[in-house]
């Protein structure tokens, strides 16, 4: 991308749609006000972003980096399969698990952001797409700074007793002020840093840390101390010799070492790392491995898990967590990925993520002077993979993982080829110029962006048209109205958990024709989910012999349960 003024307009659309996919939320007139939101601007900003580049000599990246088009297309081809081979209904296939989101469609989306992001060839411009992170970060500094001091002023349930910011969880408000601190950080050991700058960096960081504690999320610190860690390596790389170099590394990988025996119930650490939910999360964890191994070729489907995870768990998970306590997905995004679309979909993300580790250690083989931009990215990018191995893919979240992987990757190509660009330039300057005259377009990049914008919200528009339409159905407490909400159409998909509800709600309101019709609907829907079949079971409708099949199914789908029938 030669094109200084398509370059800032590509800039502004991933800094600025980034930060906005963050803060984004929907309150009062939708039942998930965090997801559905995300995932319609996360559409219209990629969908955007893919515009300006395509207009930006888009084969030309790739005939320069085809190592990484590969990757990227091998990524897309699993997932295809994934999709084409599973038993899962095309809609969770294509927008993911209601609550989730992390379908086809989102995975997709990040894909042509990473793409988008990696097209940047001015690390003044990478500079700018980590303000936008410290745009989102600051927005959600202030917000539950005045959740903390007067309450929250957004009417949303919260079970947790803890602030969620504008993810709708203490975890992940938890890692992303983590990463949101250790960016700070990396600017406050840069020496080029006037001391008014670093005092407000460190105003901030020192708020980001007391609500990371607040939110009691083990995630947030965890990452937090990573990144300070990261940031003093760099520093200390930078301004001592090798031997103090080695020895604060032996430091800190000893300090890594105890945190995570720690977080196994091993050490001195444990009273302060290690929660309950480790012990679950490695059920989760098993019961992802155990999916993806049943199902190696293709997987089970685009945010398929919950359906099997009764099936895939442990004997163990009968006791802990429980044997009614399910989850939609692996906390462990490898995992997930695992289960989703089996080796291939695991390899092709893994290679991507490891292009980005790979350029990382470039860059620091390469040189030993503290950039803070290439050390903000790198800390912050470390605290999403930790993230991302212990905890669930939030749109809100994942947005900046896939960010960073794309800014570390042209990061690495940018410093790499300076000398080499710059030579360029003086040498064919003129030519290059005229080039870009010869290939004017009709059509302005900016225009161009807009209607890339206006296309992916209409792709990904449909799951917060439909939660809109429930959500009015349930506040009219119509039958028609909830009749026409569980009607599947193109901006209306249907997910599981509605059709739960709506039978629930018609068998206890004394509709059972109704509760008895839609169970029906359900289980053809989604033949694999074991609540619907159980409610079929329950309700006082069904047959004897359809009872029978229900039993029949539940005992399938959950092998190990003893009472399948059990409330």
């Amino acid at each position: 991308m030669n094109d200084l003024a398509k370059e800032k307009i590509l800039t502004r659309l991933i800094s600025i749609g980034s930060a906005l996919i963050t803060i984004l939320l929907i309150s009062g007139s939708v039942t998930d006000p965090v997801n559905v939101p995300k995932l319609l601007l996360l559409g219209a900003i990629s969908f955007g972003i893919f515009a300006v580049v395509l207009q930006s000599g888009f084969l030309q990246l790739v005939k320069a980096n085809r190592h990484i088009a590969i990757i990227v297309a091998l990524f897309f081809l699993a997932m295809i399969s994934s999709v084409s081979l599973s038993k899962l209904p095309m809609s969770q296939n294509f927008y993911g698990a209601y609550g989730r989101n992390s379908g086809l469609l989102t995975y997709m989306c990040l894909t042509l952001v990473l793409v988008g992001t990696f097209a940047i060839q001015a690390n003044e411009n990478l500079k700018k797409v980590l303000m936008g992170l410290g745009v989102a970060g600051s927005v959600n500094l202030v917000y539950c700074l005045w959740v903390i001091s007067f309450g929250d002023f957004i009417g949303w349930s919260n079970p947790y007793g803890n602030i969620l910011g504008t993810l709708g969880n203490p975890n992940f408000i938890g890692a992303f002020l983590g990463i949101f601190f250790s960016v700070c950080m990396a600017f406050v050991f840069d020496m080029k840093t006037s001391v008014k700058t670093k005092v407000v960096f460190i105003g901030v960081s020192l708020v980001a840390l007391f609500e990371i504690f607040d939110s009691n999320a083990i995630q947030g610190r965890v990452v937090s101390a990573l990144g300070l860690g990261v940031v003093l390596f760099f520093a200390v790389r930078s301004r001592f010799s090798s031997l103090i170099t080695s020895l604060y590394s032996l430091v800190f990988v000893a300090a890594g070492t105890l945190a995570a025996l720690g977080a196994l119930q091993i050490g001195p650490l444990t009273q302060y790392i290690y929660k309950y939910s480790v012990s679950l999360r490695g059920q989760y964890w098993l019961a992802g491995w155990n999916t993806g191994m049943e199902n190696p070729i293709h997987g089970v489907g685009m945010d398929g898990f919950g359906d099997w995870y009764r099936r895939a768990r442990d004997v163990q998970a009968l006791t802990t967590p429980g044997v009614n306590t399910v989850v939609n997905a692996a906390h462990n995004v490898f995992l997930d990925m695992f289960a989703f679309g089996g080796w291939p979909l695991l390899l092709s993300y893994s290679a991507i993520m490891i292009l980005a580790g790979v350029s990382l250690i470039r860059v620091v083989l390469r040189s030993k002077t503290y950039d803070p931009i290439f050390v903000a990215i790198s800390v912050a990018w470390l605290g999403y993979q930790l993230q991302s191995i212990i905890s669930i893919n939030q749109i809100g979240l994942a947005i900046w993982g896939w960010v960073l992987t794309g800014a570390l990757i042209a990061y690495e190509r940018n410093t790499r080829n300076l000398n080499a660009g710059e030579d360029a330039k003086t040498n064919s300057g003129p030519r290059n110029k005229g080039k870009n005259i010869s290939k004017g377009s009709v059509v302005s990049p900016g225009l161009l962006g807009g209607i890339g914008m206006v296309i992916g919200a209409i792709i990904a528009s449909p799951p917060l048209s439909s939660d809109t339409k429930w959500r009015s159905a349930q506040l009219a407490r119509s039958v028609p109205s909830l009749e026409a909400s569980l009607t599947p159409s193109f901006m209306n998909p249907q997910h599981t958990t509605r059709y739960l509800v709506s039978v629930q709600a018609f068998e206890e309101s004394n509709l059972p024709e109704l509760a008895y019709k839609y169970a029906q609907a359900g289980v053809k829907f989604d033949p694999d989910n074991f609540e619907l079949w159980k409610v079929f079971y329950l309700i006082q409708a069904s047959t004897p012999e359809e009872k029978a099949l229900a039993l029949e199914n539940m005992k399938r789908l959950d092998p190990l349960n003893p009472d399948v029938t059990a409330r």
